[in-house]
């Protein structure tokens, strides 16, 4: 199984490592081929472009000079002098015939439209007039937009004599539609399709119904603005497209109709070529994994075997076994390997040992060092005052003044073995008890109130209700003793009043006991380690345990301390007590307090 599990582990990494590698090279040439791609179609978009440009220049000079063809036809001028619109309307039947145009106009000298003509649906009557009017005056071919339909249209001035200084008669117009025909003329030359729209309106496409459709859903300010090089998906197919404005036409109601031709260059030939590359750098990947695989398997057999007693060498000096022999038995690397490793394995017991007995050493010193310190202090403050209350010649105040001194020292020994013999405890059963919280917050306040170190400190109290849990109340109440003492000497070196603030409140989850003291806040030198044990910066007495042993305690039940906020004038400190966890301990009372019954006599 060892051997199983250890060819595994040789044989996963190459398998990571070369499907990596097949997966990079992958997304590598298909960026590549994308981007290519991308420029490619580009570069053939405006070529596209400019194929319809020069489409439209060839027409426009065949439009230009069969416009000036038909002014220059007597029979032509010979109908406009009737100057009756109905005989005008008659006779220019005639023309448009001859003509073989999609639009043709007889306008009279001031521009009126007298006779119109069209193919497919008569176009309005007003639009035409008003189309024709825009370029009434204008030399070159004009592009209108009629009644959604695109019309190139030419107009020339009929007149009688000589056109420098004969008689103006009227105009005449002539024009071609952009239809189907055209836009199938204009994507075989440009190889891409294209469609022709006025306003966000497809008038004309090489595209089937169904994709006209999800054009028109997507396109966007395709449609409306001149846009280059814009992805769009039509079908299953994606498409590189380019739009570009035609001209500008003033529509019937005087606004300004805007006709775009739309090229759209299709990624199909790109998605094959990269599908193509992409089986072929698959396949020889798969090739190469194989033969990897193969190798790997003949060599690991060879290496396996003696590998398997340094693996459990390995394990059992992970487990602590120092004394777990290794043989030399394998390669020369591999024995050279495993005289490394038993040196390792010496040395890593010898400095075990050492750094053991540092860090105990350590811990002692630290220890007597402060509980020396303290108990110093105490022991001199008590001495010095003995000295002075022996002297008879001091009054009845004074005498006092020193015994309350000698009372404070004498206090602070007790809370100072009172912690090292809790600190000693930790980690032992609590005796939880179904206890009012607020009842043991009183206690607790009560015993800091007495203590000489909340002397001149205002302790306020907000919340407290008749809420009850399974805590042990001793231990929890000394916690809390703790950071309102912690507290209270805190508020003293603070510059303003000092008042410690404590609060009571619970929600859905938990329980939670808020300490606030007006202090200067906690240096941020011991922020990161202040509930280490010996952690003590700024405090008039102490050896360092008070938060160490309030947040050991909260985590016997279940919850912590936190330190929720901390600056000049407000530092505050929450015990968080889960609700589920002070079930949890109610339920092991319950559970060995629960009678037990025996059967009765005759009884199963």
């Amino acid at each position: 199984m060892d051997r199983l599990r250890m060819r595994t582990t040789l044989l996963i990494p190459l398998l990571i490592l070369s499907f990596g590698c097949t997966l990079l090279s992958l997304l590598v040439i298909r960026t590549i081929v994308k981007q290519q791609t991308q420029t490619n179609l580009a570069s053939d978009l405006q070529h596209s472009v400019k194929t319809y440009r020069n489409f439209q220049h060839q027409q426009r000079e065949l439009l230009a000079r069969e416009s000036a063809l038909l002014a220059d036809l007597p029979s032509l001028k010979s109908l406009m002098t009737t100057n009756d619109q109905r005989t005008i309307e008659d006779g220019g039947v005639e023309f448009w015939e001859v003509s073989g145009s999609d639009v043709f106009a007889l306008l009279d000298q001031s521009g009126k439209v007298i006779a119109a003509y069209n193919r497919g649906p008569a176009l309005s009557r007003i639009g035409v007039a008003h189309g024709l009017a825009a370029g009434l005056h204008n030399p070159d071919p004009i592009l209108l937009a009629l009644d959604d339909r695109i019309y190139e249209i030419s107009m020339q001035p009929l007149y009688f004599g000589p056109k420098e200084h004969g008689t103006l008669l009227g105009y005449v117009a002539v024009g071609y539609a952009i239809d189907e025909h055209v836009a199938r003329a204009v994507s075989e030359a440009a190889a891409a399709e294209v469609a022709f729209t006025v306003d966000g309106r497809v008038v004309v496409s090489t595209l089937s119904a169904g994709l006209q459709q999800q054009f028109v859903a997507r396109g966007g300010e395709l449609l409306q603005l001149p846009t280059q090089n814009r992805n769009i998906q039509l079908g299953s197919v994606d498409y590189l497209a380019a739009s570009e404005r035609l001209t500008m036409s003033e529509s019937q109601d005087g606004s300004i109709q805007v006709p775009q031709i739309v090229v759209l260059k299709s990624f199909e030939g790109a998605t094959q070529l990269v599908d193509r590359v992409n089986r072929w750098v698959l396949t020889l990947a798969l090739l190469a994994l194989v033969a990897g695989t193969g190798m790997l398997v003949s060599i690991s057999r060879t290496l396996t075997r003696p590998i398997e007693t340094l693996v459990g060498g390995t394990r059992a000096l992970a487990q602590g076994n120092f004394d777990y022999q290794l043989s030399e038995d394998g390669a020369e690397e591999i024995r050279e390997l495993s005289r490394a490793f038993e040196r390792m394995r010496i040395q890593l017991q010898r400095s075990q040992k050492e750094l053991l007995d540092s860090e105990r050493l350590a811990t002692i010193g630290r220890m007597a060092s402060s509980i020396s310190h303290d108990l110093r202090h105490y022991l001199s403050a008590m001495y010095a005052n003995a000295e002075f209350m022996s002297d008879g010649n001091i009054s009845q105040p004074e005498r006092e003044e020193l015994m309350l001194e000698v009372q404070t020292a004498v206090q602070g020994m007790t809370d100072l073995l009172e912690s090292l013999l809790l600190f000693t405890q930790t980690g032992r059963a609590l005796h939880p008890e179904h206890e009012s919280i607020a009842l043991m917050i009183q206690r607790a306040v009560s015993m800091v109130r007495s203590h000489p170190g909340s002397r001149d400190v205002k302790i306020k109290l907000n919340g407290l209700s008749s809420l009850e849990a399974w805590v042990d109340s001793k231990k929890l109440g000394r916690a809390v003793y703790n950071l309102l003492l912690n507290a209270c000497q805190a508020a003293k070196r603070g510059k303003g009043p000092p008042v410690v603030t404590l609060s009571l409140y619970e929600d859905e989850q938990s329980i939670g006991i808020r300490i606030a003291d007006t202090g200067p806040g906690v240096p941020p030198s011991i922020r990161q380690k202040i509930f280490l044990p010996f952690v003590s910066e700024g405090r008039e007495s102490g050896i360092g345990l008070g938060l160490t042993l309030a947040q050991q305690i909260a985590q016997e039940h279940g919850g912590g301390i936190t330190l929720d906020q901390t600056s000049e004038g407000e530092t505050v400190f929450t015990i968080n007590l889960p609700k589920a966890s002070l079930q949890a301990l109610g339920v092991v009372v319950e559970r060995r307090t629960a009678p037990t019954y025996a059967p009765a006599n005759g009884e199963g």
